[in-house]
């Protein structure tokens, strides 16, 4: 199955639009997505791996919708004695709006609206983490995203995504026609698995940008990472 993508054509939440019920309970959805269906597990497995105490970290969470990553990320340097301060970068200012409320108690979270792709920082961060975002992206741009995790990161780059297939497909049609069935969760999760890239697609993608020997695996629930270190 060939990648859908027409770039006149944006997910719901990625749309200019105020802070409203229906945006919260999307992005509430999402983190529940991220939850059961191994975002999270994902991401801590690095975690563990790349983040011990007595470590003093700077992190990116590029593309950061409602901050979940970050504060996964800062809950997990609390409990191994580590200190990180974690810049979330985001364009959607409602979504960023949502994001520092639930936010609150994470001081250490930092989040600034800037369009990714044009965003500029003078210093480099120990771990850059890009998560579910780079199928919203046409093939150039999303080479340009990878560029840029490269670029930002003196250790570690992890960039996780969902993986075009049957199954994928299958599985979030089923959910969000019994479960997550809010009109803005259904409509961006259908697009979203469309846009997904292949498992090979990603890999070129990574080649194309520059990257050299990086990890590159399959997770379950139609995941994958790519990742240097």
């Amino acid at each position: 199955m060939n990648r859908q993508f027409d770039p006149a054509t944006l997910e719901l939440m990625d749309r200019p639009q105020p802070v409203s019920d229906e945006l919260e309970r999307d992005l509430d959805n999402l983190r529940k997505l991220n939850r059961w269906f191994g975002s999270y597990s994902l991401i801590s497995s690095f975690l563990r791996r790349w983040i011990h105490p007595g470590d003093r970290l700077r992190v990116a969470d590029l593309a950061t919708g409602s901050g979940d990553i970050p504060r996964l990320i800062a809950d997990h340097a609390r409990d191994v004695g580590a200190e990180v301060s974690i810049d979330a970068i985001d364009q959607q200012s409602a979504t960023l709006e949502i994001a520092r409320k639930l936010s609150v108690n994470y001081p250490n979270v930092s989040f600034l609206n800037e369009n990714i792709l044009e965003w500029q920082t003078s210093e480099p961060y120990d771990i850059v983490f890009c998560t579910l975002a780079l199928h919203h992206f046409s093939e150039e741009d999303a080479v340009h995203v990878l560029r840029r995790c490269r670029e930002l990161s003196q250790k570690f780059a992890l960039v996780s995504d969902l993986r075009r297939g049957w199954l994928g497909t299958i599985g979030v049609n089923l959910l969000t026609a019994t479960i997550f069935r809010e009109p803005m969760t259904r409509f961006d999760a259908r697009l979203s698995v469309a846009r997904a890239f292949s498992f090979s697609e990603l890999e070129e993608l990574a080649k194309r940008a520059d990257w050299k020997n990086f990890g590159h695996r399959s997770f379950r629930f139609a995941r994958q990472a790519i990742w240097l270190q």
